[in-house]
């Protein structure tokens, strides 16, 4: 499924053939839904988690974004990923610089069949922003992000904040009353 670390689309499509393990059709892939935001998210967390950067989906930001996936990696560096499943969504979206002041990468999460060419644009800084192309299985990063070092306060405070968030999630899945204790509910 992997050659040379990149994702091999076509081998994918025919492994994962349909419920009788035939391989998949161009007419039958035309018809196929294209990957969700979800799904484009999970396949976007298995290439981190495999690279050492756990994140978490939808996670307030203080200037009142949300980042579709914001993660942690190994050296303590912060990863925020803007998904985009539609051309329109993705040429109407003005707020997402709003989203550099709050990590040290930025990477734009598409699904195999968006047209990628805006993301080539200076409107979209390509010398800052990462690319990676994502379905509900896999990811491969297309062009990798820059590095622009948060101020180490501000690092902290967002590594705080998603551990916060990370330790309130999990606190839900054992006890779900537990989280209206805190009045954030």
């Amino acid at each position: 499924m992997r050659r040379a670390g990149r994702l091999d689309w076509v081998l994918l499509s025919f492994q994962l053939g349909g419920m009788s393990g035939a391989p998949v059709s161009s007419a039958d892939s035309a018809l196929a839904p294209a990957p969700s935001a979800g799904d484009v998210a999970r396949g976007i967390a298995r290439l981190f988690a495999r690279n050492g950067i756990w994140c978490l989906s939808e996670v307030a930001l203080k200037n009142g974004r949300r980042a579709d996936l914001m993660g942690i990696d190994a050296k303590g560096l912060v990863v925020i990923v803007e998904i985009k499943v539609a051309r329109a969504d993705l040429l109407g979206d003005a707020k997402w610089p709003d989203y550099l002041d709050f990590c040290d990468r930025f990477f734009w999460g598409v699904p195999p069949g968006l047209d990628r060419t805006p993301l080539d644009s200076e409107a979209y800084r390509p010398g800052t922003c990462g690319v990676i192309v994502a379905d509900g299985y896999d990811a491969e990063i297309l062009r990798p992000a820059a590095l622009d070092p948060l101020a180490a306060a501000r690092r902290k405070s967002q590594v705080e904040h998603l551990a916060r968030i990370a330790m309130r999630r999990h606190m839900a899945l054992i006890d779900p009353l537990a989280t209206m204790l805190d009045g954030l509910s």
